[in-house]
């Protein structure tokens, strides 16, 4: 319980447990293991439940609004994968059991490897990152590895689009790599120019987020993958956008050499606060034997004519980095993925993408008349505004997003990228109706008009939230930790 919640809201003598008698011999504890005092908070259950219901119904959810995140991929997620992870096999599973006796969890999990090898065009993979930042982290640790093996040691330099996810130049710094930043050009694509001056025998790689954060995909990504694999070095495909790909693409086949996926962002498990995340990381044949230990593979074979299923374990590759998680990841994500994928099969995940880049595109062409696009093209599965008018010069993509909660949406991830100035960056997913869009493009367009007509409208926002417009910065600064309801305050 929250130290706030105690000081606050405890009672002394209030109950709202009561273990029940011990049915086993009591140990005494060791004496340097006791504390002289703990104090925990004295509450009844019902001012628990009441505290965190209340906190609950302040928030947004994706169950309760449309959260455009752009980046984040906020969809709906279906709660089928709920009941697959919640089944008593799946969840009650403790990761130091017997293989034998996790023979279950063990299949799952091969055959989610196996199609995520398929799904990007790769020959194997491992499921163990926890986040999207920790498989990039783990990606650039396996091609570090990978020169290193080869005695290749002066390959120190890593490459990253200005249009990049924000994560790949701190994970490739982790690594002790050499971060060098690489410009757009101005279709929103690596600029080739600036990508050659850098490809010579110092580079270990290039990090490509591809679709990338502008939502679009690279015109050139063959011509960028050839330069930088007749340079020496490796392709790193930040595929959390792949959701933008499905079905339609595979990474692997146009010349990438390990790619993560975030299931959260593709594979629809519980994002933000409903996490946790996960990030498993896919590589071709010459990478396979760098993964992280252990991977799950068969390790005797069964009779399919007699029904004996094969038996699967855990197992180390050759010249593994290392293990990068505790056990072997974030187990109940795997089950959820697993469901979303079965649940599709391969020609409903085509459509998801196919609808994710539709939606995009919807919305992007019924707001680019009153918003300003910079890079106007075809987008695939999000698209960048700007939140700002010559014509309104007070007004800036924060305000724009703050109005918008005034109509129970979400805003957009705003000022990033940051090669666009005031950018709203936009991501409507394949979950999301047509009448839900057309809302929202007309909340917009509204907002748009009132920028001209009314900024203060938009300055002052939002107006009908449980709080208003914060000082953010200050609030940062000076932490107020309160959990009294306001009709019980004095």
């Amino acid at each position: 319980m929250p130290e706030h919640l105690m000081c606050e809201l405890s009672v002394p003598g209030r109950v709202g447990f009561q273990y029940p008698e011990s049915d086993v011999p009591a140990a005494q504890l060791p004496e340097d293991m006791l504390r002289d005092d703990l104090p925990l908070p004295e509450l009844a259950e019902i001012d628990v439940v009441r505290y965190f219901t209340r906190l609950s119904q302040l928030n947004h959810s994706v169950d309760t609004g449309f959260y455009p995140l752009g980046s984040c991929t906020m969809k709906y997620n279906p709660k089928i994968n709920e009941e697959t992870a919640r089944i008593q096999g799946f969840a009650n599973l403790h990761p130091l059991q017997p293989i034998e006796t996790s023979q279950g969890a063990l299949a799952l999990m091969y055959h989610l490897q196996m199609w995520l090898n398929e799904i990007g065009g790769f020959a194997g993979t491992s499921l163990q990152p926890a986040a999207g930042a920790h498989g990039e982290l783990t990606g650039v640790l396996i091609i570090r590895a990978y020169h290193r093996s080869r005695g290749d040691t002066k390959r120190n330099k890593i490459l990253i689009p200005d249009s990049a996810h924000g994560t790949n130049p701190a994970t490739s710094a982790m690594s002790g790599l050499q971060v060098i930043e690489l410009r757009s050009d101005d279709r929103g694509n690596v600029d080739l120019d600036a990508l050659r001056e850098h490809c010579d025998d110092t580079l270990a790689g290039l990090m490509l987020t591809n679709p990338n954060t502008l939502g679009l995909f690279d015109e050139n990504v063959e011509e960028v993958n050839r330069l930088v694999h007749e340079a020496g070095g490796l392709i790193y495909g930040d595929g959390a956008n792949m959701n933008a790909l499905l079905g339609i693409i595979r990474p692997g086949d146009i010349g990438f050499d390990v790619l993560h996926y975030n299931l959260h962002k593709t594979f629809s498990t519980p994002h933000g606060g409903g996490g946790p995340g996960s990030g498993p990381v896919s590589v071709t044949e010459q990478l396979v034997d760098f993964l992280p230990d252990p991977v799950v593979d068969i390790i005797e074979p069964g009779d399919e004519e007699s029904g004996v299923p094969p038996l699967y374990g855990l197992v180390a590759p050759n010249k593994t980095i290392g293990r990068v998680k505790a056990f072997q990841g974030h187990f109940g994500m795997f089950v959820r993925a697993y469901t979303y994928i079965r649940m599709h099969g391969a020609e409903g995940l085509r459509k998801v993408s196919e609808n994710a880049v539709l939606n995009a595109n919807y919305l992007l062409a019924k707001l680019r008349d009153t918003y300003h696009i910079p890079y106007d093209r075809v987008c695939m599965h999000e698209f960048v505004a700007e939140g700002r008018w010559a014509e309104a010069p007070d007004i800036h993509a924060l305000d724009v997003a703050k109005r918008l909660m005034d109509f129970n949406f979400h805003p957009p991830t705003n000022y990033f990228p940051l090669i666009v100035h005031e950018s709203l960056m936009i991501e409507p997913t394949e979950t999301e109706s047509k009448e839900t869009l057309d809302a929202f493009a007309k909340t917009l367009i509204q907002i748009a008009e009132e920028a001209h007509s009314d900024p203060e409208l938009l300055k002052s926002a939002p107006h009908t939230t449980p709080f208003g417009r914060l000082d953010e910065v200050k609030a940062a600064k000076e932490l107020v930790l309160c959990c009294v309801p306001e009709y019980a305050r004095g």
